[in-house]
């Protein structure tokens, strides 16, 4: 893990506590496997005497749950105490794979749900823990995230909520508009990019991959999508595209103005490998319809890569498109819920971000800067020197 030099001069702000919601164990699991392994190893490394009480444990999880009552009805439930801690409270609004019952009746949990859990779990925290963290990698109502007529602003009124609740610091990844933590200006807003994370997965499961102008271009589906395509064409100095989405503001239809098409911008395709880069899939209908557009215009391979993969309209048509040879790859974070049929399929590649997100929580626990650790610059041309050679 990086950044050891800065860990080992400095003193946590308090022990570190996960206290992982259930439809995020198997991740806050995992993050603990690597924070737990990196504690051991850093303290082979300190020249101090006297290492801080509650350093190194052997799991900083803790025992948690949000019970229901027959009417659905919810609590939330500690197990041991926090008290004096640095707690990190990590969910995943994302995984509708839970179900709860209601009188009877089988329902699967919302956003709304895990967001309702997530306050009972820093209710039940009751004030004792010396910091609250919340970890949400997909953002509660992240894509409701401005005003265009006569409606919520969800996302400000959730974080403003949290932050009143006592919640210091919020870590996200790749939020759909990092602006919402203008509601919240006085309260830590951290979010991270899987950039590294994506290139090192498209290095490890394309053997010929090629990183230059002649062979690689970087593509953004539309016009929300353009920042993260610029900073990696840029760090990887090849050329970027990117399609418009043109709509038919006359009709709405599932609450948006329907696209009529995409229309590109940029230069020829032709002969080379294309990258597809975006916050998630959803339904994937306008990432399919650019995927095979590009693959039109004579495209090699088509990789696409997004930090949540939520496939809301199932794998059919994926399916589909791969069979046909308009896509090759499709890499996403192990940061959301993924149906377990994506992970048997032949194009799909994971994008792990434990370690990634253990390094952002011990960063934080030590009060340093997480510049560095948010930076994967230096990390993304190793990669790509290697790649070189």
């Amino acid at each position: 893990m990086a950044n050891t030099e800065l860990l080992e001069k400095s003193i946590p702000v308090a022990p570190i506590r996960i206290a992982a919601l259930a439809g995020c164990r198997e991740l806050a699991e995992e993050v603990d496997r690597k924070l737990v392994r990196f504690r051991k190893e850093l303290i082979t490394k300190r020249d101090r005497d006297v290492i801080p009480q509650g350093y190194s444990e052997k799991t900083f999880l803790v025992d948690c749950e949000c019970p229901r009552f027959g009417t659905g009805e919810g609590k939330g439930y500690i197990k041991e105490s926090v008290r004096g801690t640095d707690l990190f409270i990590m969910v995943d609004i994302t995984n509708y794979s839970l179900t709860y019952t209601v009188c009877g009746h089988e329902n699967h949990m919302s956003p709304d749900n895990h967001f309702q859990d997530l306050k009972r779990i820093i209710s039940a925290a009751t004030g004792k823990a010396h910091r609250i963290n919340v970890i949400m990698p997909f953002l509660y109502e992240g894509r409701q995230h401005r005003r265009s007529k006569r409606e919520s602003l969800d996302c400000a009124i959730a974080l403003r909520e949290l932050s009143n609740m006592g919640v210091a610091n919020f870590i996200t990844f790749d939020a759909h508009d990092p602006r919402v933590q203008n509601s919240i200006p006085l309260n830590g807003f951290d979010n991270f990019f899987p950039t590294y994370q994506f290139l090192k997965a498209l290095v490890n499961c394309v053997p010929d991959f090629r990183v230059d102008n002649e062979h690689l271009m970087i593509i953004s589906p539309d016009e929300g999508a353009m920042s993260r395509a610029v900073y990696f064409s840029n760090i990887l100095g090849v050329d970027m595209g990117m399609f418009y989405k043109r709509r038919d503001y006359s009709t709405v239809v599932n609450g948006k103005n329907p696209i009529v098409a995409h229309e590109f911008l940029g230069d020829s395709v032709e002969g080379k490998d294309v990258v597809i880069i975006d916050d998630m899939i959803s339904s994937g209908e306008s990432m399919l319809d650019v995927a095979k557009q590009i693959k039109e215009r004579k495209a090699r391979r088509v990789f696409i890569c997004t930090t949540y993969g939520l496939f809301t309209d199932g794998m059919d048509k994926f399916d589909d498109y791969y069979n046909k040879g308009w896509i090759d790859k499709v890499i996403t974070t192990n940061l959301n819920y993924r149906i377990p049929e994506l992970l048997t399929k032949p194009y799909y590649v994971e994008a792990n971000m434990s370690k990634y997100l253990a390094s952002i929580i011990d960063i934080i626990n030590h009060d340093v800067s997480v510049e560095k650790v948010r930076s994967s610059n230096e990390k993304i041309m190793s990669l790509k020197k290697k790649i070189m050679h």
